[in-house]
């Protein structure tokens, strides 16, 4: 199926409104993967039109080489959005909604290890919601294998355990 997308103009359109959805700086590999929604898109022409957007300050290049949408790039893409055919938005909605999903997720669910000067490691678990902290714990684990599975494991389901712990601490109902 051919796509949409006619031209470089269009490519740029596209990249600021996805820049404009997206709820943090993304890498690169993210953009290009949000952008290719439509089949008449490659990756040189995409490639030229994010360096293009950088250099005319639509978007900013930080340290971190995480993209982010200017005020220049907020008004200009709000002005031409409507020119991107419907249904390039529409997937592009979707995609959005997944990644911007995912952001938040990896914003609330966190889980680091440290080693302690004894040689064992500390792993702490940290859920958040929107309000706020939901759970702060730091556990002690002999090994660093032990303390990157912990870690691992409460990222895939921080819920769980969070269930586990509240309920190990209220009175059993009679």
């Amino acid at each position: 199926m051919p796509g949409f997308i006619q031209d470089k103009l269009e490519i740029k359109f596209l990249i600021l409104y996805i820049a404009a959805r997206v709820e943090e700086p993304v890498p690169f590999d993210t953009i290009l993967d949000l952008t290719l929604c439509d089949d008449a898109i490659d990756y040189f022409d995409f490639s030229d039109c994010l360096a293009d957007l950088v250099r005319t300050e639509h978007l900013t290049l930080d340290q971190n080489s995480l993209y982010a949408l200017t005020d220049k790039g907020r008004r200009n893409g709000a002005a031409c959005e409507s020119s991107l055919p419907y249904s390039v938005r529409q997937r592009c909605d979707k995609n959005l909604e997944e990644w911007n999903r995912k952001l938040r997720r990896r914003r609330q669910v966190k889980a680091d290890v440290e080693q302690r000067p004894n040689g064992t490691y500390t792993v702490r678990l940290q859920l958040t919601d929107d309000k706020g902290s939901v759970m702060d714990l730091k556990l002690m684990m002999v090994d660093q294998a032990q303390a990157k599975a912990a870690a691992k494991q409460f990222r895939e389901t921080p819920e769980k355990l969070y269930s586990q712990i509240i309920q190990l601490f209220l009175p059993k109902s009679k």
